[in-house]
């Protein structure tokens, strides 16, 4: 049995020592970092050769890489490295890693072309002044195969380990049994359907209702593949915490059947989440976690490799322990996976690390996008950038003296946008080139002098600057998927400050691409419909799958009301309020339990939650606030007890409408007095515009479909088990359309309450 390594990830292994030390960056954007090493190619002669595809063995390890350039006549092999800002402040263990690489190459070019010796250069290419650094040094075949043959050593010893875990890895999943009795109704249809899909190479899109157990009938299946599909990896991606606890829960549920189970689940969070000094910068001489990093490394790598839940809290103490950056471990453990389980943008950002990870090592792997139907605005937001200019006025305050230049430049560009722009808001089909010019060189400044002031900025202008970076990301990107708009505030000011907006409209030309790369996609939800939607917006490949799992739920279980006799169209809310009141008032006094009461804004919930109060002083209710910290929102689910009487009130999208599980009596009914549509505004109307001249359905794509799909997640909160019986009332005249109601769930019975005298539901 071999094992094959890139050269990238084989020196990262073996030569990378010293700090941690994040200030000689950030780096280059990959597209800056591709129109760099162009340009150093095209500056050489016409028999230089790009992208020379080399490999080696030594025993058991098989080497792979390309190596940047390779110049025939000079005999020169070059590594070439994109950088901004001081070179000379780059720190000495980056260079290291840079020689480590091109002598890998270099021994792996002499085999090649059976050469007895070849020159080496390390080529630095700073891309604001495309200026070029070459640091040349020559070396003989035995010198350089010695090297190669030394990192491969340091590396075997881990290599085996990782083989030996592989194999025993892939017996066990290969023998791993269903972790209960038997499959849940519609859980085996959509297992065997996973399967089918990793084994036949194609995304699969599954509609799958809340309460078959999703999370296990997709990470099963997979598993199942590990070794007949040659799997390298498992992600499990998320959109929310609750989903990376779900993932992590069924994991456990697969350690506790089979105890031996050799399988590594790792969960990665954000940074701010897994720092110990957030008051401190990332390298030696600020955090003591960063203070010889790579040196301390190898050991925790170790001491993390034998613990199959690498949770975060498992992650921090083996961080303790070895005293290291436990947010670092865990990047350097998603290496040595099986499972990852993350959120969204550690796969699909521009500059994701499993992503990358993935395309480096030729990873063979299957992504699971757990609750999909997030995915759409997820993506959106990834793909744009926003700038706001009272950010950019107070950094401008407390800016060095060396900066205020460049950031006078970029306000300068900014204040011009204003000039020809009567209205509030205004959408255009493209950004300003000088605007976008002054972000460019005021990006470079702040790099600049990030690199000559290692002790970095303070927190206001280093987010700016991410900020700024970001922005000139996405303009590289722009294009009819976009939108660059300006909304103005403060218009009671001589000079009103505004918000610029590169707006993702469609995020499946970025989306889709990381799909296919994977050896399988499987997005999976309640809501995926209407399939048409979710395939043009997240851009899945021709050959997907769609299947809409059977419920396991019966129309008798849950009650679905539609009271049409109630319109909540902003104009008809005051009128609405009494009738609302008294409809749930008398379902509770019918039927007492908790109920879930679900509304478009804060205000309107707001409105209806103090006449309820006024009315009905008996009824114990509880509400969802602006902005609740995680310990808040637990707090708002705790009074949801098996015991308990109440109704919180929710807004309806909001924390509370999906990925909460609430069984048996802790919840026994909801009221869903919206339809979900997304809040007519400028913005909304222009991604209307757009999604009509590229789909030609824009109302439908912009309000419609996203808002019952909202609706359709909230009553999923109703019926978590086989044994729940439950009640919904969808309050609209709207939910009376037959447009409306072909877009709610097949197996809900619908009835219809047209008339001021309803009978009300109760058990």
């Amino acid at each position: 049995m071999s094992y094959s390594i890139a050269v990238r990830a084989l020196c990262e292994f073996t030569a990378k020592t010293g700090d941690l030390d994040l200030r000689f960056t950030p780096s280059p954007t990959a597209l800056e970092g591709m129109l760099g090493h162009r340009t150093v190619a095209s500056r050489r002669c016409d028999k230089y050769q790009s992208e020379v595809a080399l490999e080696g063995e030594f025993l058991q390890l098989k080497v792979r890489g390309r190596a940047d350039g390779y110049d025939p006549a000079q005999n020169c092999l070059e590594e070439v490295k994109t950088y901004r800002g001081d070179l000379s402040k780059q720190p000495a263990n980056h260079r290291q890693l840079h020689w480590a690489q091109a002598k890998i190459y270099g021994w792996l070019m002499c085999r090649k072309l059976e050469l007895e010796q070849i020159n080496l250069a390390l080529v630095y290419f700073d891309i604001v002044s495309e200026k070029e650094t070459c640091l040349v040094e020559s070396f003989s075949a035995p010198v350089l195969q010695g090297f190669f043959e030394q990192q491969c050593r340091l590396f075997l010893n881990w290599a085996e380990q990782e083989m030996a875990h592989r194999e025993a890895r892939n017996l066990a999943a290969q023998q791993l049994a269903f972790p209960h009795a038997d499959f849940r109704p519609g859980q085996r249809h959509l297992a065997e359907s996973v399967f089918k899909a990793v084994s036949t190479g194609r995304c699969l899109m599954a509609q799958a209702p809340t309460g078959i157990g999703k999370t296990l009938g997709t990470l099963f299946p997979l598993l199942k593949a590990l070794a007949p599909q040659q799997l390298d990896k498992v992600f499990f991606l998320t959109a929310k915490t609750p989903g990376r606890k779900l993932a992590l829960d069924a994991s456990q549920v697969l350690f506790d059947q089979s105890q031996n189970l050799p399988l590594r689940v790792l969960e990665m969070v954000a940074r701010d989440k897994a720092c110990e000094y957030p008051d401190k910068a990332c390298h030696g001489e600020s955090c003591p976690l960063a203070q010889g990093f790579y040196d301390r490394l190898p050991a925790a790598r170790q001491a993390a490799s034998r613990i199959n839940l690498l949770d975060q809290a498992a992650m921090r103490e083996v961080a303790r322990q070895h005293t290291v950056c436990p947010y670092y471990l865990s990047q350097e453990m998603a290496r040595w996976a099986d499972v990852v389980v993350a959120d969204y943008n550690y796969y699909f950002d521009f500059s994701a690390l499993l992503f990358g990870l993935a395309q480096l090592n030729q990873w063979k792997v299957a992504v699971l996008a757990d609750e999909a139907h997030n995915l759409v605005e997820r993506g959106r937001s990834m793909y744009s950038a926003s700038l706001d200019q009272a950010a950019l006025a107070s950094v401008r305050k407390s800016a060095p003296e060396a900066l205020k230049k460049s950031l006078q430049r970029v306000n300068r560009e900014w204040n011009a946008l204003h000039q020809p722009q009567l209205a509030p808001y205004q959408a255009y089909d493209k950004a300003p080139e000088k605007l976008l010019q002054a972000v460019s060189l005021c990006s470079a400044a702040i790099g600049d002098y990030l690199n000559d002031h290692p002790q970095g900025l303070d927190s206001a202008l280093q987010t700016f600057y991410f900020d700024l970076l970001q922005f000139g990301r996405v303009a590289e990107l722009f294009d009819e998927h976009y939108l660059f708009d300006i909304s103005k505030r403060d218009l009671e000011r001589k000079r009103p400050l505004s918000q610029l907006c590169l707006r993702n409209v469609v995020p499946a030309a970025f989306l889709g691409p990381r799909l296919k790369a994977a050896r399988s996609s499987v997005l999976f939800s309640a809501t995926l419909s209407p399939r048409r939607y979710y395939a043009d917006l997240l851009g899945t490949p021709v050959d997907t799958v769609w299947i809409d799992v059977e419920s396991p739920f019966s129309a008798e279980q849950l009650q679905v009301q539609i009271v049409s006799r109630i319109s909540t169209r902003f104009n008809h809310r005051q009128a609405s309020l009494e009738p609302i009141v008294e409809l749930i008032a008398r379902q509770f006094s019918e039927r007492p339990g908790n109920y879930l009461a679900f509304f478009s804004s804060f205000d309107y919930l707001q409105q209806v939650l103090t006449l309820l109060a006024d009315r009905h002083p008996q009824i114990k209710l509880w509400q969802q606030s602006r902005g609740m910290a995680e310990g808040q929102r637990q707090a708002f689910l705790d009074q949801f007890t098996a015991e308990s009487q109440g109704i919180g009130f929710a807004v309806l999208g909001g924390a509370f409408g999906e990925g909460i599980d609430l069984p048996g009596a802790r919840l026994i009914g909801a009221f869903i007095a919206t339809l979900g549509l997304a809040q007519l505004n400028p913005v909304n109307e222009q991604l209307k515009r757009r999604m009509a001249a590229i789909f030609g359905a824009g109302y439908d794509y912009t309000y419609l479909y996203p808002g019952v799909q909202k609706v359709v997640q909230a009553a999923g909160r109703v019926i978590r088990t086989r044994q729940d019986r439950g009640v919904v009332m969808l309050i609209d005249d709207r939910f009376a359309e037959p447009r409306i109601q072909q877009l709610l769930p097949r197996w809900w019975s619908l009835g219809t309450d047209s008339c001021a005298t309803s009978t009300l539901i109760t058990s």
